[in-house]
């Protein structure tokens, strides 16, 4: 195996690789060289080119995720992702390196992917393990209004938990997306926000003014919770 991981997403939904990419994209040992929308195409690629890991959806029209997973071979390992908690048992009998439930975190998947690199480091020399690097794009896409807009880290101001919503506020409008706090929160690059509060996170370079209680952004006072005061004073150095 070569010092990069060659990685392909298998996924019926189009959002789940989308979002599976954008991970991807941020590990610097992982190299990704298929998205497949089914098992057929994905069959196809692993026949045709070196795969070492397939992130593999479970609950897929015509050839389900554990049918195909046994067509495998066993150098090519398997990460299962699914909605479905049920089909645990049945992804481990099969030897997969892990099992993700969705919405799959960043931080989750670096998880899985560290786990990876840990089994196979008899297999191989050198093989790195999984590095968050940033990402080369300053910018994100989320779903609003049934399409994808892009949002450039440096225009956001803060972001509003509004139970299975979001609101991102930026410099130029305000957008609502049908997403958890805590999967937004793992897109962003960690040095530039930080969470203040379960329903706000903050561009720190946004802020104006804070206190104790409050912090300030655009005139708008966000409250910090008392969970997170103590990391909130220690990241601004204030003591």
């Amino acid at each position: 195996m070569s010092d990069i991981i060659r990685c392909i997403i298998v996924d019926d939904e189009p959002m789940a690789r989308e979002i599976l990419g954008n991970h991807l994209s941020r590990i610097s040992s992982i190299s990704m060289i298929g998205n497949c929308k089914n098992a057929m195409e994905a069959f196809h690629l692993i026949n045709s080119t070196a795969v070492d890991l397939v992130l593999l959806d479970i609950n897929m029209p015509e050839i389900s995720g554990l049918s195909f997973a046994k067509t495998i071979n066993k150098k090519t390992k398997i990460i299962f992702t699914t909605a479905h908690r049920e089909y645990a048992v049945d992804g481990f009998d099969l030897q997969a390196i892990d099992y993700l439930l969705k919405p799959i975190s960043f931080d989750r998947l670096l998880q899985a992917i560290d786990k990876f690199s840990k089994e196979n480091a008899n297999a191989t020399t050198n093989l790195p393990k999984a590095t968050p690097i940033l990402p080369k794009n300053d910018f994100i896409f989320v779903r609003s209004n049934r399409k994808m807009v892009k949002i450039h880290f440096s225009d956001i101001n803060y972001i509003e938990s509004m139970s299975d919503y979001i609101k991102i506020h930026t410099d130029k409008q305000l957008i609502t997306s049908r997403e958890t706090i805590s999967s937004i929160e793992a897109k962003l690059i960690k040095n530039n926000f930080m969470r203040i509060h379960r329903s706000f996170i903050i561009h720190i370079a946004k802020i104006s003014s804070f206190t104790n209680e409050f912090v300030e952004i655009n005139n708008k006072a966000l409250p910090i919770s008392r969970s997170y005061k103590k990391g909130f004073i220690n990241r601004l150095g204030t003591g």
